[in-house]
């Protein structure tokens, strides 16, 4: 229980001030005059005045609630570094004991984790949460233990207590990293790019070591070493070998004494494009469809076309040299000997023999095409005659030979089981619908070799796709995908289906028919396998520590195989199924807890300061707990204090008149009664 007197007055106080006042000028004035009895009527006005006031006697019944001590605890990846998380452990075990020991004390221990998404330690994010749940009127004191590398420092929250940083450092740790910057997200082919690499040593590191050795390795092939000056950014050109995900593992050899090798490599992630894609089209003749290459081709802001068209047919004599039937001279030699291995793909629309390119243009043609090149024909009738490019040396890296037949009647084309799987053609059906608009001419062919993945008329091959050699060749045995251009009977997908054919023929990798990769979300990998097979085996995944792990592929759609697998630690992964290999990177390229490892007092000490509390090494021993008073030092040599806040609840509340209106009256009427009784016998 606890009382004390309260004021409700019954004026303005400015009223009874201003009263107050009249009675101090009315007895100073009776004091003058010398009358007797002034001292009585002085008391009775006090009483007048205190009777204005309303003073009231307050009893409360007041409940005390315990103070409230946060200790938090961290436990994040830096704090698993040398004997840190013991330290941690050992140390939040004996102050709970010492804070549960104190009289009208509660504990609140948190234990902080990594952060989502690289987003590192939140370590002032987990104080503010857990001031947020406590009232601020019981909180005596705050206490984290942890290496003082947060990243959070802008959620510092505003605290009412004495906070304490234990930090959990060594005055001899000591570490070495590797660091790359500026690494683009995207590398041009054959073209070399430039990153700045830097190891670093930090804390207490030896003073003897002035060059070190940095491995680099390429989808995990075998490294090569560098060597390089330590603490100084060196600039390391780097050529992409290959389109698609280049997967680049910088690492340098751990030395014994660092805490970690977490950071001794660095992982970078590339994607490897071409420049410029160069594309060659040769038109035979002039025709409804001639343009639709053409508009293809040039829609694409990467590719480079050189287009020639034949403009006159060979049985138009009109004694004209063909030499002379163009704007420009058809540069042949130049094109088809000094520079065809320069273009990624030759396109021949409705081309067939006129005496322009002899046969050793066309011998060189397939040469280019089995050295790794791509050649497309477009056939027309002229494929079916004698004049057809199938009776020059294209004959031997073409996948089908002509009947000398023309088939013209309406057809709807469609693709084949082979071509479901197919990724030119997989997925159009779904994407565009199954109802194509009709093609009006088909070449009638024997299919020799390739895959036959889009048929027409009576299910003969329309659309064969082969690999020759290093090359590929590609045989559309119609003239017609133009009438899907046109929108013929609704029209059909025939700008996807040409992007898709002429980007298979120049390599892209997300075109490969037999491949295997995988995506990263996080720490999960969904591994892909693409397949013309009906069945796949297992995948096999070789983790950072070098454990195998088998695991089967399900199909989601035809020709493609799927999993999904959470990699247990970040680093380079490699995958094995069949004849097929992947690499993949699981986490960030570096680690944000791994970035600084040496422990850091600097950037807490402004907070911890503030508050009145201090920064204490654990490697001189867990600090003994004090109570201090509040607006004290609440930090010593071998210990740490706590504000005791005096906190209650209020249970009841219960309030007396302290001067009673009958007592009031009687007093006043008193001692006005006897000032003037002891004049009036004077």
């Amino acid at each position: 229980m606890t009382g004390n007197i309260l004021f409700d007055p019954l004026l303005n106080i400015w009223l009874i001030a201003a009263l107050a006042v009249l009675l101090v000028v009315g007895i100073a004035f009776a004091y003058w005059r010398g009358l007797s009895g002034w001292p009585l009527r002085a008391l009775g006005g006090l009483v007048i005045i205190g009777a204005f006031l309303g003073p009231v006697y307050q009893l409360e019944e007041r409940e005390p609630l315990s103070d409230i001590v946060i200790m938090v605890e961290d436990e994040t990846a830096s704090q698993t570094l040398a004997d840190r998380g013991t330290t941690t452990s050992e140390t939040a075990d004996a102050l709970a004991t010492a804070i549960e020991a104190r009289p009208n004390t509660e504990l609140r221990r948190i234990t902080l984790r990594d952060g989502p998404d690289n987003t590192g330690t939140r370590l002032m994010t987990a104080l503010s949460e857990a001031l947020a749940e406590e009232p601020r009127g019981r909180i005596a004191g705050g206490i984290l233990i942890s290496d003082g590398r947060l990243h959070d420092l802008d959620r510092t929250p505003d605290m009412p207590a004495p906070l304490h940083l234990l930090h959990t450092g060594q005055e001899q740790d000591w570490d070495r990293k590797i660091e790359v910057n500026n690494a683009p997200a995207f590398g041009i082919l054959g073209e070399d790019m430039s990153m700045t690499l830097r190891v670093s040593d930090l804390g207490a590191a030896p003073a003897d070591a002035t060059i070190v050795s940095v491995d680099v390795s390429i989808d995990g092939e075998a490294p090569q070493r560098f060597q390089i000056p330590l603490n100084e950014d060196i600039d390391l050109p780097v050529r992409l070998p290959h389109g698609g995900r280049n997967v680049l593992q910088f690492s340098t050899p751990t030395v014994d004494g660092e805490l970690t090798d977490r950071n001794n490599t660095v992982l970078v992630q590339i994607n490897g494009v071409r420049d410029r894609l160069s594309v060659l089209l040769v038109s035979g003749e002039p025709h409804a469809g001639g343009r639709t290459w053409r508009n293809l081709l040039k829609s694409d802001s990467s590719v480079d076309l050189v287009h020639f068209t034949i403009l006159r047919p060979p049985e138009k004599q009109d004694g004209v040299p063909v030499r002379e039937l163009s704007l420009i001279a058809f540069p042949t030699r130049q094109l088809f000997l000094e520079k065809i291995d320069d273009f990624d793909l030759i396109i021949f629309d409705r081309y067939k023999r006129r005496g322009i390119l002899p046969s050793v243009y066309l011998e060189n043609v397939r040469n280019y095409v089995e050295g790794g090149g791509a050649v497309l024909i477009a056939a027309g009738p002229d494929f079916a005659s004698a004049d057809s490019l199938f009776r020059t040396p294209l004959e031997a890296i073409l996948p089908a030979r002509p009947t000398a037949r023309v088939l013209e009647e309406r057809f709807r084309p469609s693709i084949t089981d082979l071509g479901q799987r197919h990724p030119v053609t997989s997925g159009l059906e779904q994407e565009f619908g199954a109802e194509w608009g009709r093609w009006m001419r088909q070449i009638e062919v024997e299919q020799a070799s390739g895959d036959a993945v889009m048929t027409g008329v009576d299910d003969r091959p329309l659309l064969v796709l082969d690999r020759v050699g290093e090359g590929r060749v590609a045989l559309l045995a119609s003239d017609h995908a133009w009438l899907w251009n046109r929108g013929y009977e609704g029209g059909g997908p025939q700008l996807e289906l040409l992007r898709r054919l002429a980007h298979w023929m120049m390599k892209e990798p997300e075109l490969e028919e037999e491949a295997l990769w995988a995506e990263a979300t996080g720490q999960q990998m969904r591994i892909i396998r693409r397949s013309l097979e009906d069945t796949v085996g297992p995948v096999i995944i070789t983790t950072p520590s070098g454990e195998q792990i088998e695991m089967s592929l399900e199909e989601v759609s035809p020709g493609r195989f799927e999993t999904l697998y959470d990699g247990p630690d970040i680093g380079l992964y490699r995958l094995e199924n069949q004849d097929h290999t992947a690499v993949i990177g699981l986490g960030p390229a570096a680690p944000v807890e791994f970035v600084n490892t040496i422990a850091d007092t600097t950037t807490l000490e402004p907070v911890v300061d503030a508050t009145g509390g201090g920064v204490v090494a654990l490697s001189d021993g867990t600090p003994r707990l004090r109570a201090v008073r509040e607006g004290r030092a609440a930090v010593g040599r071998g210990w740490i204090g706590i504000t005791p806040r005096g906190a209650y609840e209020t249970r009841s509340v219960r309030q007396t008149d302290l001067l009673p209106p009958w007592l009031v009256l009687l007093l006043m009427s008193g001692f006005v009664v006897g000032g003037w009784l002891l004049e009036g016998r004077r």
